[in-house]
């Protein structure tokens, strides 16, 4: 792997790595010679659905797993020769909040900052910092099992941060948080950003990683098909999209030549939803010549809309399958060559 532009060396680099797996239906690839560059102070995504290798790539960097081939370095130090001195520099916060319910969330930040060797009375009052960052002081003595998820989430990211580490890595940090806690993770996350963290995060969610990420990288079957900005992948498969619900199943053959003949090229219909998509080089004024040929046909219409390519979109357009949450096989499977947990 290459260097930065500016000559420094990247946070992390990976060359071909590679983790097999046994499942019931025999071997199973979770990564498959996977190549990545991360650069110091930036942020970047990895995005895919459930069982493409995002979890499995974090625990390889984080040093929770030994990959079956190829190399990784973090911050210099490689991931299986230097994992005890790479672990005293790195964060992690993982799909799960890893707190103890029973213990107060000061108790939980103290006993963070003891596993990193920090002496008590430099772990209490770097518990007492992180409470306030997170917006928790006053939930600062309350056992954890009391806690929202939003605020377990908290907690738990902001136990990640009690060694001041280099690099953080966040694997789907807010996977199952309602809209309004989503909303306030990433404004923690942004606040880490502004303070020069490098951060690797995974993600479901095309939105989150076009509002946190400097950089996404598209993960699908163990490598990496991908990579650019939100914007560069949506641009990848295309521009804007005339999007038409038809109100009457019986009128979607009829509706479907009328928007192919608007916007110069197949419409693709999903009998189902009875919707008709087609992609608008025109923009607005192609969304209106069809907004009138459907009129003038007397074709009722539930919904028609210009919209921007989504998640599935770019999915659909660079794997042949959609983005929904598939069976994630290697969670329910036994490594080939024994791990290492931390």
């Amino acid at each position: 792997m290459s260097s930065t532009a500016g000559g420094s060396t990247p946070a992390i680099t990976a060359e071909g790595l590679t983790k097999l797996y046994k499942s019931r239906s025999g071997e199973v690839r979770a990564l498959d010679g996977l190549d990545l560059v991360v650069d110091e102070g930036t942020v970047l995504a990895l995005l895919g659905p459930n069982g493409a290798g995002k979890t499995t790539t974090v625990r390889i960097l984080a040093t929770l797993l030994r990959p079956d081939a190829g190399r990784a370095t973090v911050l210099g130090y490689d991931v299986v020769s230097d994992a005890q001195r790479l672990r005293r520099v790195i964060g992690l916060s993982g799909q799960y909040a890893a707190v103890d319910e029973n213990l107060t969330g000061r108790e939980n930040l103290w006993m963070f900052g003891r596993l990193y060797q920090v002496n008590s009375p430099t772990a209490r009052a770097r518990a007492d910092e992180l409470l306030d960052q997170f917006d928790l002081s006053d939930a600062g003595d309350r056992p954890v099992k009391t806690y929202s998820g939003g605020m377990r989430r908290r907690l738990d990211l902001a136990s990640a941060l009690i060694g001041h580490p280099r690099l953080l890595f966040l694997d789907e940090p807010t996977t199952g948080l309602d809209p309004r806690s989503r909303i306030g993770m990433w404004e923690v996350i942004r606040s880490l950003v502004r303070q020069g963290s490098t951060l690797l995060l995974t993600t479901q969610y095309l939105e989150e990683a076009d509002a946190l990420a400097n950089t996404i990288a598209v993960v699908d079957a163990g490598k990496i098909i991908a990579r650019g900005t939100a914007d560069e992948l949506k641009s990848s498969v295309g521009g804007e999209r005339v999007e038409v619900v038809v109100h009457d199943p019986a009128q979607l053959g009829a509706a479907l030549r009328l928007v192919s003949d608007c916007c110069l090229t197949e419409a693709t219909v999903d009998e189902h939803t009875r919707r008709l998509t087609a992609p608008a080089a025109g923009g607005a004024q192609q969304l209106v010549a069809v907004i009138r040929a459907l009129d003038d046909a007397g074709i009722v219409i539930d919904d028609v809309g210009l919209r921007r390519p989504t998640l599935d979109d770019v999915f659909l357009s660079l794997t042949g399958h959609a983005a929904e949450e598939r069976e994630a096989e290697a969670a329910a499977s036994e490594p080939v060559a024994a791990g290492r947990t931390a």
